[in-house]
């Protein structure tokens, strides 16, 4: 009889176990619609399965459904208190709610996303995660409810022990939102001469071009193309022509090479292209040509909002 029992057990909890196993690949997948109703299924089955629950508040905040994604990592955090992960998701989720909400109401939230932070800060001293999201918190957060620069700091240059990439980059943010653009420039190039990866030369790039250097946002994004041949940097290459009347040549160059190389991995539509193609003709005084580009990013999407007002400019030139 023991026997026959097991063998008719076996089957539920097979399917159980494949239930869980095609959720979780959907999961992997980001198709966490298709995801979300198998994960709710097994939890039924299996009320305290932490994984399940850890996912769904995930998919929850994926969603932006904040108060579900909080009440899912608040129970995973009180039931695992030495868990870092737990703490960091479950501050991460009242931060994102906070952002939501009147200030008034946000500032209830305060203590707890910093208590969160900093318990997955002390459990985990490599978590690099945490450490971002501590210094955006108290560079952010005005001084008269608990902001402070020097705290940011503290935790930017916790990050480069860990990691001397983040460090530099999280000194380069702190510098740059608090207006040294000087010390900003300082940390981001650091970050590159150590990493060199996209990601630290498109932050250079991009604070350049924010401090109103284009030639040097240019030079910057320049240098990671012929380094990492990646397509996006054609077009940050072109969009920097187009709006500061820069190197026309070059411009209409590197947005050709983006829209013949172009995939969806790029992130831009290539209609975005073509309307700085018709920036970079109208800049050099051929106006049919940019009436012909501003026409086919509006072919391909007639109710693009700039492009149509662009046309209006070209049309009275």
């Amino acid at each position: 009889m023991k026997y026959l029992f097991l063998l008719l057990c076996i089957p539920s909890l097979l399917v159980a176990q494949s239930s869980f196993e095609k959720a979780e690949q959907l999961f992997k997948q980001e198709n966490f619609s298709k995801a979300k109703p198998l994960f709710k299924t097994y939890l039924k089955a299996n009320p305290d399965h932490v994984k399940t629950r850890e996912y769904l508040g995930d998919i929850a905040g994926y969603a932006k459904e904040w108060d579900d994604a909080i009440d899912y990592y608040e129970d995973l955090k009180d039931e695992f208190p030495n868990s870092a992960n737990f703490h960091f998701k479950y501050g991460g989720a009242m931060g994102m709610k906070a952002l939501e909400i009147s200030r008034l109401r946000a500032v209830l939230y305060i203590n707890d996303i910093k208590d969160s932070f900093e318990t997955a800060a002390t459990l985990d001293p490599k978590h690099i995660d945490v450490r971002w999201a501590l210094v955006e918190f108290y560079i952010q957060l005005p001084s008269i409810i608990g902001g402070s620069e020097e705290k940011a700091i503290g935790f930017a240059n916790e990050l480069l022990e860990i990691s001397a990439v983040d460090g530099y980059l999280a000194n380069g943010y702190i510098a740059e939102y608090n207006k040294r653009p000087k010390d900003a420039e300082t940390f981001y190039k650091k970050a590159i001469e150590i990493g060199g990866s996209p990601h630290t030369y498109e932050k250079l790039a991009t604070h350049y071009e924010n401090n109103n250097q284009p030639k040097e946002a240019i030079e910057t994004a320049q240098k990671s193309l012929e380094i990492h041949k990646r397509n996006t940097l054609n077009y940050q290459i072109g969009k920097v022509a187009a709006q500061y009347n820069l190197d026309a040549q070059l411009g209409l160059q590197c947005l050709q090479a983006y829209v013949k190389n172009h995939s969806i991995k790029d992130g831009v539509p290539k209609d975005w292209a073509y309307f700085r193609m018709a920036q970079i003709y109208k800049n050099i005084g051929d106006k049919q040509q940019a009436l012909t580009w501003i026409d086919k990013a509006l072919a391909s999407r007639p109710d693009f909002k700039e492009a149509l007002e662009e046309k209006k400019v070209l049309q009275v030139m």
